[in-house]
């Protein structure tokens, strides 16, 4: 059963979805907005991947304590890689009853909503926090980055994994672009606070502004972008944002009168309070 939803609003988007009898979404803590007396909200530790999505069976059941030591397992494992990535701990899910109900999520940043449907063929990826909602049909999953790709690239170490079938809720900041690499010769190089989300199939990776030459110099410092970007190869969506959370904090600290970019802004800037 497809799920029915439509994403409202400019500025600062919201996804308003309509749950039909027997349907449950689930969100991260913290994103939910508003629902309708006829829905249910119950606040679980684990996603559908980890066992959090299905009712626990008794001893009668399949699996017996064997299954229920397993899920409590899973589920640890689950929250504990969550907690690791500086995700909420927790998912609140929703349950409409006796009929169809609605229920309201935001994201957390000035920005743009999409809703990406999954067949099952293919997973996708996002950037950490992009995550906003789910079928319970779809798995939420953490899934780590190289340490070499995760020590340049910053927000890529960590991605956030979704699989299985049905509707996933992503957010981002500022306005969303959407691309496919091989429509520009296979590759497309990404400042790296600007990747949103990306199909399964498209290759990942960080690498240095120019060569430790006159000209990588001058970018890495006055050009604003350190001294990396990310790169996207491959055939498949990509998914971009037009503002950063970086630089939406740098402009918020100078409007506090706390800048502190310095002169250059590239390689000088700094996030210290």
């Amino acid at each position: 059963m497809t799920l029915q939803q439509e994403i409202v609003g400019n500025a600062m988007q919201m996804a308003v979805v309509s749950l039909q009898p027997g349907q449950t979404v689930y969100c991260e803590a913290g994103k939910f907005l508003f629902k309708t007396t006829n829905v249910t909200m119950e606040t679980r530790l684990g996603g559908p991947s980890g066992g959090g999505g299905q009712q626990p069976q008794g001893p009668g059941g399949a699996g017996g304590m064997g299954g229920l030591l397993r899920q409590a397992m899973g589920t640890a494992m689950q929250a504990g890689q969550r907690v690791l990535a500086g995700e909420s701990l927790a998912f609140q899910y929703f349950t409409t009853q006796g009929g169809e109900g609605t229920v309201g999520f935001a994201g957390v940043l000035p920005g743009e909503m999409r809703a990406l449907e999954l067949d099952g063929t293919r997973a996708w990826f996002a950037e950490k926090d992009a995550f906003v909602a789910a079928e319970s049909t779809v798995d939420f999953g953490i899934a780590f980055q190289g340490g070499r790709t995760g020590r340049s690239g910053g927000e890529g170490f960590v991605l956030e994994k979704f699989t299985g079938r049905g509707t996933v809720i992503i957010a981002g900041a500022g306005n969303f672009i959407d691309l496919n690499p091989a429509d520009f010769g296979g590759r497309v190089e990404v400042d790296t606070g600007c990747v949103v989300a990306f199909e399964e199939g498209i290759q990942y990776g960080v690498q240095r502004v120019g060569g430790l030459d006159r000209q990588g110099v001058m970018n890495a410092v006055f050009g604003g972008e350190g001294l990396s970007l990310a790169t996207l190869e491959g055939n498949g969506r990509v998914i971009l944002q037009s503002l950063t959370i970086e630089s939406l904090a740098n402009a918020l600290r100078k409007a506090q009168g706390g800048d502190k970019q310095g002169p250059t802004g590239g390689l000088f800037s700094t996030n210290a309070p």
